[in-house]
């Protein structure tokens, strides 16, 4: 294929500027070529909370967006992901004390359903009691501040810190904490998807 083929073929795509949803300001994320809008939706977009708000104390955060509607020139996104990376979770990892992991999947209540992962560091080592117990109380937390959170209510509790926190104030009593965290979120399904499973469940008994 000749340069003048290449650069004409170029020349008919377009360039979209990708937006990070409102709840995060619609940060720019980046720019994403195509031929036409139709091939944008469904894309994703890396980036770090660092790179969101400027701040390179919060670049251990991953997030990852979908693109699910396009303007002229705009792509716009919905958050699918949170992960903290592997090497400052290693970094939170002492000998001699316990790391409790925990996994919960959780409907919102505007019905999106999303898998979360705290985890929290003893100081000392625990017991399998106490482990037990510290899990046990951050399943129940994060399916309680579900039932009273919509999805974006959730992703924000998540980001800003506010959920690993009152993990940490009710486990903290069954066995002394460094640290709580989420590390990680996924949104497994949205509201149209759920309806359509609820529906296939109901054929099915019929």
């Amino acid at each position: 294929m000749s340069e003048r083929s290449v650069s004409r073929q170029t020349q008919e795509k377009r360039w979209y500027t990708v937006h990070a949803p409102e709840q995060f300001d619609r940060e720019e994320l980046g720019e994403t070529l195509a031929e036409e809008s139709e091939q944008v939706v469904g894309r994703t977009v890396d980036t770090t909370l660092g790179e969101i708000r400027e701040d390179g104390g919060e670049n251990n955060t991953k997030l990852t967006f979908r693109i699910t509607d396009v303007g002229s020139d705009a792509a716009y996104t919905e958050f699918v992901k949170h992960e903290l990376t592997r090497d400052y979770l290693r970094s939170l990892v002492r000998r001699g004390a316990s790391k409790v992991d925990g996994y919960v999947t959780v409907l919102t209540t505007d019905d999106y359903r999303t898998q979360l992962q705290p985890v929290a560091y003893t100081t000392k080592k625990a017991d399998d009691s106490q482990e037990r117990a510290i899990r046990r109380v951050m399943i129940d937390t994060i399916e309680e501040a579900a039932e009273e959170r919509t999805f974006e209510g959730l992703v924000d509790g998540v980001v800003n810190g506010r959920l690993s926190s009152a993990i940490y104030g009710e486990a903290k009593t069954i066995y002394p904490l460094r640290r709580v965290e989420i590390a990680k979120m996924t949104l497994e399904a949205r509201p149209a998807e759920i309806a359509a499973e609820e529906e296939t469940a109901v054929a099915v008994d019929e």
